[in-house]
């Protein structure tokens, strides 16, 4: 197992509690992937998070701008996604930290109309919690120009929304082919989202109820808060041949492919720059464009 993966004995930190967050286990022996583990009142079990700090830290004393990375859906999706993938390699000798949490198997980076298991706060969490934490125990730029926020899959959605809701937060926007339009052909993002959520994560209960609660799925539409992306640096990534015989692959990336073009044609007509790759293949993390993306988000934030 790779360290940061695994809590050591004990809940001693050089980090601290607060924002409600309690850490509960915690792990800092590795030099750079630091590992936490929360109770909270926004989530019913216990989140963890993944710090990757830069070479050097420790004896730097600079301060270092933010990349908070959100792992995709499903049952082996979790905080150390992003270092079984390789994100040390990816990351050595580059100024910037990197923090990525647990979003849920089907959290869908959102607080649940309706929730059967306790609370799965995850927005709360991430923003109200999560965020502020970082910044009081880590030499962070505590501002617009000093965080980014990216994503695979459902984690592109959550970047993406996230970028929006708190515009200004987030001086980037990465989606890894994650879904930009919630309501196109019928609303199948929202549904998928319903459904996944209540089979893996709410006992039932959904992220956007049944029926919709409208104004949330507004909120969330990366489609309907076009305005909020300007002055960003907007990266998206999609892929255009999913396997034929995969039916998960199909469904997950025609649609991230169509929501895609959707949302870049309104940057379009709004005057938005973007940089958008379309690629073969279907819905897989691509390691060469997660390397070029990590590139252009440390040449748009506040340098170290």
């Amino acid at each position: 197992m790779t360290l940061g993966s695994v809590a050591m004995a004990g809940t001693a930190s050089a980090a601290g509690n607060g924002f409600g967050l309690t850490i509960v286990q915690s792990n800092e022996q590795d030099p750079r992937m630091w590992y936490y583990r929360f109770g909270t009142a926004e989530i019913g079990w216990q989140p963890a998070v993944n710090v990757l700090l830069p070479d050097g830290y420790h004896t730097s004393g600079l301060r270092y701008p933010v990349l908070y990375l959100f792992h995709g859906g499903g049952n082996d999706q979790d905080f150390i996604t992003f270092d079984r993938l390789g994100i040390r390699a990816w990351t050595a000798g580059k100024p910037i930290i990197v923090v990525m949490p647990d979003g849920g198997h089907a959290g869908w980076y959102s607080n649940p109309v309706t929730t059967n298991v306790g609370p799965r706060n995850w927005e709360n969490f991430h923003i109200h919690q999560l965020l502020p934490w970082v910044e009081a125990n880590f030499r962070t730029f505590a501002e617009y120009d000093g965080r980014a926020v990216a994503g695979f899959s459902m984690g592109g959605f959550g970047a993406l929304k996230y970028a929006a809701k708190y515009w200004g937060h987030f001086a980037s926007v990465s989606s890894h082919s994650g879904p930009a339009s919630l309501r196109r052909d019928n609303g199948m993002v929202v549904h998928w989202a319903n459904l996944s959520s209540a089979a893996m994560d709410l006992g039932g209960g959904t992220v956007y109820g049944v029926p919709w609660d409208e104004a949330r799925v507004t909120a969330d539409n990366p489609m309907q808060r076009i305005e909020s992306y300007r002055n960003k640096r907007i990266f998206l990534v999609a892929g255009t041949s999913p396997d034929p015989v995969n039916w998960f692959d199909q469904a997950n990336e025609t649609q991230v492919l169509a929501g895609q073009r959707e949302f870049r044609a309104a940057l379009d007509q709004a005057g938005i720059h973007y940089e958008a790759h379309e690629e073969p293949g279907g819905h897989f993390v691509r390691e060469h464009l997660m390397r070029a993306d990590l590139d252009g988000i440390i040449a748009r934030l506040r340098k170290a």
